[in-house]
């Protein structure tokens, strides 16, 4: 900690608020003023006390804690922590693998690393032939996932991120008081007319509320869709942060419900937390098995209320359609729409010949490629209207 007399701890609390504002914290200047007079009320000598007061100052959500902690241990560093550090590893004869970072960490990392300027020579202006060349952007959204490079991948995440899922409203029995509804409220209207002495004055009415249905993810996460799964799942958690009653499962030789996980609001922890509760990721396929738990299992909790199903897979099932068909059946009935998102279809040729295809397609009220961030915004289109079972003749037919 740095000596109160210097005069360079405000100096350093601007500094380190900065960091955190780099890292994604919303830290503002109203912040770093109340943590220089929390410090001020403890003892400096006490890092214990110091990190509590700037926590308490300076974080506002319980998702942002991770975070402060490693920006808080790094920049604050203890003088005596290397030497600590190097004694214990000769201690222990320096065989320990190095432990995993934490989640956020590659974030804090670039945001302690100092801005760079261009060189000069990249400043000066380069004239490029536009002519019959297609816009990186537009690019972008045709190209396959699994085509992507790492840089492509991480733009491809950033659209993912602005993509809004509005499905399309239901009425439900509930109603709620509007002056211009067409539904009369006696019961509403007597109680009111009892406070000017039983004359009645104005009647009330009431309108049905209407809410959009809840959403239930399917995701097949075996070997052959783990690209996939892997750039979809950024979808999802950008759903599940948007709007309530959404219900994430993935499968492969089992089933996981990662609902809980994909409503942390940080990324990197909430995909942290999912890689520590599926133990499966890029195994083999049961899709039969992992339906007909949910349905045992999961449907009557999830399915409520003319819910939304989105299944993720490409159809290969390694037990050979075994009770695929009857689970499919039954998770058709339950819900009010079941769309089927398929990345195979990208190709031209695609023929439902696999059993799981041919046993999964007369279940399903929408057959539609995932494969581009062009397919994910004609999904968010798609859902956004009422059902049409348009398109799906041709399919059930081939099957």
């Amino acid at each position: 900690m740095t000596d109160p007399d210097t005069g360079r701890l405000p100096a350093n609390i601007m500094h380190f608020a900065r960091l955190l504002r780099r890292a994604g914290l919303p830290v503002g200047p109203s912040d770093m003023l109340a943590a220089q007079l929390a410090v001020q009320l403890v003892d400096l000598g006490s890092r214990a006390q110091v990190r509590t007061a700037l926590r308490t100052t300076m974080v506002h959500r319980h998702e942002h804690q991770d975070m402060f902690e490693q920006a808080f241990s790094i920049f604050w560093r203890d003088p005596t922590g290397a030497a600590h550090a190097k004694a214990m590893e000769m201690l222990s004869g320096g065989k320990e693998p190095p432990p995993k970072p934490p989640p956020g960490s590659r974030r804090l990392a670039e945001a302690m690393e100092p801005k760079r300027e261009p060189p000069p020579e990249t400043l000066r202006e380069e004239k490029v032939e536009a002519t019959f060349t297609v816009s990186e952007r537009e690019r972008l959204q045709t190209m396959d996932f699994e085509a992507m490079s790492a840089d492509e991948i991480g733009q491809a995440k950033a659209e993912i991120k602005k993509l809004v899922l509005p499905l399309d409203m239901r009425r439900t029995r509930r109603r709620r008081p509007d002056p211009n509804g067409p539904h009369l409220d006696l019961r509403a209207t007597i109680r009111q007319s009892m406070r000017n002495g039983g004359e009645i004055f104005d009647i009330a009415s009431t309108r049905k509320v209407e809410r959009p249905p809840p959403l239930v993810v399917l995701c097949d996460i075996s070997g052959s869709m783990s690209r996939y799964a892997q750039i979809l799942l950024h979808f999802l958690h950008a759903v599940a942060n948007d709007r309530d009653h959404v219900s994430t499962f993935l499968f492969g030789t089992r089933l996981s419900n990662i609902t809980r996980q994909l409503r942390h609001r940080d990324p990197e922890i909430a995909f942290q937390m999912v890689s520590h509760a599926v133990p499966d990721w890029s195994g083999g396929t049961r899709i039969g098995e992992a339906v007909e738990k949910f349905n045992r299992e999961w449907s009557r909790r999830v399915l409520g209320q003319g819910a939304v199903v989105l299944l993720v897979t490409d159809g290969l099932d390694r037990e050979g359609a075994k009770g695929l068909a009857e689970s499919m059946d039954r998770l058709h009935r339950s819900c009010s729409r079941l769309v089927w998102l398929n990345p195979l279809l990208r190709w031209d040729g695609f023929q439902p010949k696999s059993q799981g295809i041919r046993a999964m397609l007369p279940y399903v009220d929408e057959f539609r490629p995932v494969h581009n961030l062009a397919s994910l915004r004609d999904l968010v289109a798609t859902l956004s209207r009422p059902l049409s079972r348009a398109g799906m003749e041709k399919w059930r037919i081939a099957a």
